[in-house]
């Protein structure tokens, strides 16, 4: 299928919609003006103010017009695993999603440690993608944990931060060592937090209802221990740092802490965390079995305050496509994960209208906080800045139907479940990728 971000998009004006920019603290009405690909204008009545002669005007009465959301932990298949997900699958189930950046993980095969494979994957998505893909590199070569990779080349070769997916470093002297390089350079650092050792063969939360299950347990401390180290680390190297998925009330005492004392400290937590509890996996239903894993009820709602006073900067999707020979095994066996590109949004939407964070708040960790964290041109609305647009309807109604979703795999926790709110429209440099018929 041809490329849509290829064609010459067409000026267009987002008519009579709700606009809402974090990036400007803008919530308003009115219209917006897309031409050669970056926002132009947004104002009320431009419909009426000479517009260029081949306009596209679509109507948005009742819609939210949004910056195209940037989600920045997700693991795509390609190259290696292309059975799971490839750079074109994921960016339809994006696109669907309203998620215009997408910022793959270098748990690849080859792992992406390499400045030729950065390439490679950049070049890869600018072929088969219909929305941004940027990639991380890998913190260690190999992610073995051993060694640091050479940061400023994988860098200067198009990788926006540096992890080791969803394996920790184990060695404080390695993470220190990468930390101060990458401080030279002004390179994020983002960290799985997690003791290996301490999870040892847990699959669920520890507690009453992992004994009552029957299932090992994961304790709170895998995270908070690590995480706690990384903080101090961060402390004495002055490198940036972010978590990439915090989950206990436990690790946003330390998070606290670390922003009262002015550290270059940040985190992100995942939607599914923020959704979902130790709760769902009653049933043994492994397609809520994740890594970390879900936590309980009162951890949920801390990470939800979290999010809704800024001390939690991203929420990610954490989009994990995992194939039925590896879900369809006992619990205990199956390998953790699910996919998240398509329902993040709306998803987060059900705590918009629960009440617990404001729409504005929600894109923000969503879009524009990503944004400034990687150094990239998106999470925008503001003249000038790339058309990356969602369009959302935040009054539909509707039921996921994991047979009608875009990815590879199927290994989502909301299948069907009930959502109010889904993105009706994505627009990429201006070119709309995706429209709900």
């Amino acid at each position: 299928m041809p490329n849509p971000r290829t064609s010459e998009p067409r000026p267009t004006l987002l008519a009579d919609a709700r606009i809402v920019d974090p990036s400007r603290d803008l919530d308003t009405h009115g219209d917006l003006l897309i031409i050669d690909g970056v926002v132009k204008d947004i104002a009320t009545g431009l419909r009426s103010a000479g517009l260029p002669e081949d306009t596209e005007i679509v109507e948005c009465r009742g819609l939210v017009i949004a910056p195209g959301l940037v989600d920045m932990r997700a693991f795509i298949g390609e190259p290696g695993a292309e059975h799971r997900e490839t750079l074109a699958s994921a960016s339809q189930a994006a696109a669907a999603g309203g998620v215009t950046t997408i910022v793959c993980q270098p748990d690849t095969d080859p792992v992406i440690d390499d400045p030729a494979i950065v390439d490679f994957v950049k070049r890869r998505a600018r072929d088969t993608a219909i929305v941004h893909v940027h990639p991380m590199a890998a913190l260690t070569k190999g992610l073995a944990g051993r060694e640091m990779t050479e940061i400023g080349l994988l860098g200067a070769a198009g990788a926006v931060a540096f992890t080791d997916g969803a394996r920790s470093v184990a060695s404080a002297q390695v993470l220190r060592r990468a930390l101060t390089y990458a401080r030279d350079f002004g390179a994020l650092i983002v960290h799985h937090t997690e003791d290996a050792t301490l999870t040892g063969e847990g699959v669920m939360n520890e507690g009453e209802l992992a004994s009552r299950l029957g299932l090992a347990g994961v304790p709170k401390a895998a995270e908070t221990i690590v995480f706690e180290r990384d903080v101090r680390l961060a402390g004495i190297t002055g490198g940036r740092y972010h978590a990439a998925s915090l989950t206990c009330a436990e690790s946003l005492a330390v998070l606290r802490r670390a922003k009262e004392d002015g550290l270059p400290v940040t985190a992100s937590a995942s939607i599914n965390h923020l959704t979902l509890n130790e709760r769902d996996v009653v049933g043994y239903r492994t397609f809520f079995k994740l890594s970390p894993p879900l936590r309980g009820e009162d951890d949920r709602v801390a990470l939800v305050e979290a999010v809704a006073s800024g001390m939690i900067d991203v929420v990610v999707s954490d989009h994990n496509p995992q194939d039925v020979e590896v879900k369809r095994l006992p619990f205990s066996e199956a390998a953790p994960g699910a996919i998240g590109l398509e329902t993040m949004l709306a998803a987060g939407l059900r705590l918009v209208n629960s009440g617990g964070i404001d729409l504005k708040t929600l894109l923000r960790a969503m879009s524009t906080r990503p944004a400034e964290l990687l150094g990239i041109e998106a999470g925008s609305l503001r003249p000038g800045a790339p058309a990356d647009i969602a369009v959302i309807a935040l009054e539909e109604a509707w039921l996921l139907d994991a047979a009608s979703l875009k990815s590879r795999c199927r290994n989502t926790p909301f299948d069907e479940a009930r959502f109010e709110g889904r993105v009706v429209r994505t627009l990429v440099a201006g070119r709309t990728v995706y429209e709900y018929v």
